[in-house]
Formats: structure tokens, C-alpha cells, sequence
């Protein structure tokens, strides 16, 4: 499993690069392996280092720690999320167990940012969720019903408030939770990479070939090395199904986005001086958007089934043309050229968008799969899923694994043409959001 990310991220572009990085070179043993390092895989190592200071803990990934979905999506750390459905009792009762996790989340993050004062430019501002169809109106209300039975606190937002607040007249309403926050997830997963205890060793662009148990170890080759293991702990999530993980249970989508420069004194007078924000779309197949603290737009109007392992620099600009359309629709009195840098990233999904947790032999384990909700519960379910691989129990434990679990996946060719067939669906639907 080789990935090669663009070099264009901008929240990644905004950190020092680091120095030090480690490749697997040689053979080694040790007491526990974890293979993928993002928010899960750090966390499940931070959490193992605590809970044996005194044992050999590895931690390796494809590429550099931290710089795959990790880094590359839109700073959103959810409270709550709209396309779930969510009509009948039982549905409501599926979605409690959901935000219950996605609390769990959020409470996970905020201790890791306390213990270790970090500065990830967290902003407790909540979200939005806007669309420009007025006939949206009805989805929204059904949701703020949902959220008030589950005693979420939410405000729905017209067009001349939503202008206000948001810099752009485009949206007509919008239902806005204030559970939820907006960081940089580049400086928050670089602080994870900092903070990991001495007795992590941490490899990087070190590619897992194959795995396999003999005589209860797990042996892993590696492109220039090898690893033999007491337990596993697999946290790749949308790269799991390439190693052999839950193959039937989860897929991979590729994702672009784009930000723009700061906008200027002039440029940010224009649009209203408002505070930052971000967007989440009312139909799934619209656009993510967000004004950060230091007056940048980011949006992501793209989702496709694509090669998860790379992608070109020609297709990259393509896709940016587009981000480039969506910025425009909402702010056409800012300059054409604003975009900076864009770039792709993996989001892993299941059938009914729900999350992997469990244990799959004696001491091999898996966490993953967020359904593009990935800071806290990715954080959370790192720090849970090393307990439990410890033999212990939590409540954390008990939450997570009351969720629905996830559901089967048909076979190839099928299930692509069945996922490009409903993303082309949602995509026409959408198709005024984008």
C-alpha cells in the first residue's frame, strides 16, 4: 500500500516542515504495532505509550504522519450531521447513539488540546447548515425537530440574517448548531506527531507490502524492512480495504479542495468583515465552506470514486476550476484569481455511515471508517480501541460499540458503479449548492 500526496495542501503548507523522520530500514520485533499515523493511529499509540511506559510500541505509515485525511480535510469537529435520516423513533434512537459518539469525540480533542496547551486555533463558533433552495426550508425543519428532541441547541437563519453573518447572499436559509467547533487540523495532528511518548518509535514513508499471523505473531513486510508483533492495531481507514481489512464493509472516496490567499483589508470590507465560518452543505453532493480566522475560503465541491493513491497535478486544476466556480457564485465582487493552492484527499465511508471498531482475531484489531466526521471520533476511537485491545473496558467502550454497525457491501464491479451511480444522482440534485 504505497500513497503519494500532493504537495499542495494548504494547512499542511502552513506548519514548518519537520525534520528527523525515520523509514523502516531494517528488521525488528516489538510488543505492539499500529499502521496508519492520523488521528487514530497517533491517539492509539499516545494512549499504549501511557499504558506501557516500558514496552516497545511502533508506530508506521505510508507517507509522512499525519498528512493524509488527517491534515486534508475542512477543520469541521461535528457535533451533530444532517444526511443520516432520521424519521422514525427507532432512526432517532440510531441517531443519539451517532452524537453521543460524535460528543465523546469532541471531549477526547478538548483534553489532548488542555494537557498539552496546544494551539490548533480551536473556535467554539458552531456550524452551518445552508443551502440556497428556499424549498430546503422543510429538510431543515424536520432536523431542527430532530435536534430539539435530542435537546441540541440550534437557530434556523434567513437570507438577510445569513448575509450578515456570513459575508455572501447566496444562502437562503440555514440551520446553525453551536455544539460544534472549527480548527486547524493540520496543527492539531502536528502536535499529536510532538506530544507521542518515548517509547513510540515512529516510521514514515514506509510502505506496508503484506501482513500475515503465524504462531501467534503477526508478520509484516515492509518495502525495506519487517516487523514481527505481538498485537496489531490497524487505523488506515479508507486505505483498510487495501490491506485486507473488512473488505466488504467500508470504500474509499477522493475528495478536492481549495483555499484561497487572505483576502485584503479592501477585499474583506466587500464581503462584511464577518467572523469565521464554516458551512456544511443541506444535500450531500454541495459544497463544504469556510471562512477561516485569518480570512482564507476553503471550499470542497467534488466527490468521486477515483484512484485513492494518487493523484495528478493535471487533474488536481481541473477540479479547482470548479472550486474556483463556487467561490465565485457566492462572493462575485472578490477577484477571480483568489485560490491559492488545491488538493485531493481520502475520506473512508460504509453502506449505513457507520464506524469500524473491533477486534478481528485474538490480537489483531481495526478502527476507522468516519464517514467524513473524523477529528474527534478518529481521536476517540485511537484512544479506545488501544484500551481495548488492552483487555479493558470503558464507557467509551460501551457507547461505541452500541452504534448500528456497519452494513455489507456488494462485490466489484458492482459496488463501484453502484457508488459512481449514486454520486452522479446526488450531484444533479445538488447541482445549484455547488
Amino acid at each position: 500500500m504505497e500513497v503519494v500526496n500532493d504537495n499542495y495542501c494548504s494547512w499542511i503548507n502552513d506548519l514548518n516542515p519537520r525534520t528527523n523522520i525515520l523509514t523502516l530500514s531494517s528488521n525488528l520485533n516489538c510488543e505492539w504495532l499500529i499502521i496508519g499515523a492520523g488521528y487514530t493511529g497517533l491517539s492509539a499509540a499516545r494512549k499504549l505509550g501511557q499504558l506501557y511506559p516500558k514496552q516497545k510500541i511502533l508506530l508506521v505509515d505510508s507517507q509522512l504522519a499525519g498528512e493524509g485525511a488527517s491534515s486534508r480535510n475542512s477543520g469541521y469537529l461535528v457535533d451533530t450531521t444532517l444526511n443520516d435520516g432520521f424519521t422514525s423513533n427507532k432512526e432517532l434512537e440510531s441517531y443519539k447513539k451517532k452524537a453521543d459518539i460524535y460528543k465523546l469525540g469532541i471531549d477526547a480533542v478538548k483534553r489532548f488540546i488542555k494537557e498539552h496547551q496546544v494551539d490548533c486555533e480551536w473556535n467554539e463558533c458552531g456550524k452551518y447548515f445552508a443551502s440556497s433552495n428556499i424549498e430546503d426550508k422543510r429538510v431543515l425543519e424536520n432536523f431542527s425537530k430532530t435536534l430539539t428532541k435530542l435537546k441540541f441547541d440550534h437557530t434556523l437563519l434567513f437570507n438577510n440574517d445569513l448575509t450578515k453573518k456570513l459575508g455572501t447572499n447566496f444562502y437562503n436559509i440555514a440551520l446553525h448548531t453551536k455544539g460544534g467547533v472549527l480548527l486547524h487540523p493540520g496543527k492539531l495532528v502536528r502536535a499529536m506527531i510532538d506530544t507521542l511518548p518515548k517509547n513510540v518509535n515512529l516510521y514514515e514513508n514506509s510502505s506496508l507490502i503484506n501482513w500475515k499471523k503465524v504462531n501467534g505473531l503477526i508478520n509484516c513486510d515492509f518495502k525495506y524492512g519487517s516487523i514481527k508483533t505481538k498485537k496489531i492495531i490497524f487505523a488506515t481507514n479508507g486505505f483498510l480495504k487495501s490491506l485486507g481489512i473488512k473488505t466488504n464493509y467500508n470504500f474509499p472516496i477522493t475528495l478536492t479542495a481549495s483555499m484561497t490567499r487572505s483576502l485584503t483589508d479592501k477585499e474583506y470590507k466587500l464581503i462584511g468583515e464577518p467572523k469565521e465560518w464554516g458551512v456544511l452543505p443541506v444535500k450531500p453532493m454541495g459544497a463544504t465552506i469556510r471562512m477561516t480566522k485569518d480570512r482564507r475560503i476553503l471550499i470542497r465541491n467534488t466527490a468521486e470514486v477515483y484512484n485513492p493513491f494518487k493523484m495528478s497535478q493535471t487533474d488536481l486544476e481541473k477540479r479547482s476550476i470548479r472550486h474556483k466556480i463556487g467561490i465565485k457564485k457566492r462572493f462575485p465582487q472578490l477577484p477571480d484569481n483568489l485560490i491559492q493552492s488545491s488538493w485531493s484527499g481520502i475520506v473512508s465511508r460504509t453502506r449505513n455511515s457507520s464506524q469500524i471498531f473491533e477486534k478481528i482475531d485474538e490480537n489483531i484489531f481495526v478502527a476507522g471508517c468516519y464517514n467524513g466526521s473524523g477529528i474527534g471520533v478518529a481521536t476517540l476511537f485511537g484512544e479506545q480501541i488501544a484500551i481495548k485491545a488492552s483487555n479493558e473496558q470503558t464507557k467509551e467502550i460501551e457507547i461505541i460499540e452500541k452504534r448500528n454497525k456497519p452494513t455489507w457491501l456488494p462485490p466489484q464491479p458492482f459496488l463501484n458503479f453502484g457508488i459512481k451511480t449514486r454520486l452522479f444522482y446526488e450531484r444533479f440534485r445538488a447541482r445549484s449548492e455547488i
